[in-house]
Formats: C-alpha cells, sequence, structure tokens
C-alpha cells in the first residue's frame, strides 16, 4: 500500500479576500469556490487544489512554498511584475544536470507564503 498523489495544500491567511484576490486576479489561478460565511476559498492548480483559509486556531497555521511550473519563466515573471508583484530575485538556473536546466524566480504572496516559479529546459 502506498499514499496516492497530493490531493491539497492548505494556506493560512489573514484577509481571505485580499488572498483571493491576489491568487485569482494576480497570478491567475482558477478559484473554484467560496464557502459562504467562512474565511476559506479553493483553487483549482492542477490536480492539486489549494485551500486558503483563516486557520481556527493555531495549531492549523500553516507556513507553504509554493513551486508553480511555467512555460516561459521570463513573460510570466514580467507579467506578474507589471502587475505590481515584487519578486525576490530574478529568474536563475538552480541546478543544471547535463541534459537540463531548472529555472527558479521567488516571490511571496499578501500573507509572507514563498511563492516561485519555475522551468524546466533544455541545457544548452
Amino acid at each position: 500500500m502506498a499514499l496516492g498523489p497530493l490531493g491539497q495544500v492548505h494556506i493560512s491567511v489573514t484577509d481571505i479576500d485580499r488572498s483571493v484576490a491576489f491568487y485569482r486576479d494576480v497570478l491567475g489561478i482558477v478559484l473554484l469556490s467560496r464557502v459562504p460565511g467562512q474565511p476559506m476559498a479553493f483553487f483549482a492548480s492542477g490536480d492539486v487544489r489549494l485551500y486558503l483559509g483563516v486557520p481556527e486556531s493555531p495549531e492549523f497555521a500553516s507556513r507553504v512554498t509554493l513551486y508553480f511550473t511555467v512555460a516561459d519563466i521570463e513573460a510570466e515573471h514580467a507579467r506578474l511584475r507589471a502587475a505590481g508583484v515584487s519578486f525576490v530575485d530574478e529568474p536563475h538556473v538552480v541546478h543544471k544536470d547535463g541534459a537540463s536546466e531548472l529555472w527558479m524566480s521567488f516571490l511571496r504572496d499578501p500573507d509572507g507564503h514563498h511563492l516561485a516559479l519555475m522551468q524546466q529546459r533544455s541545457a544548452e
């Protein structure tokens, strides 16, 4: 027996409206639903559901780092920068293995969670 693929990730937020606007309107992630009367929202990120919510108690608070794959890291970096996103760094190579290169660039969401753009490229 083994665990199946990851299905959902909880991301603790302090202001659900601000976070929904950032993930939906700035990052462009598909909003699946909001829970009426509750500080909860669900997004579709490929096969993984992102659950943004204000934790009910401190022991459920999460700190995450999310890595989002992109087809063109420079273009996505430029699009988000134009939308007002501040980046921690510029797109850069973090790993080479001879056949490919892994590129990343980091930013933060409104609650300070680390987010990264990542692109796997053929080595040139």
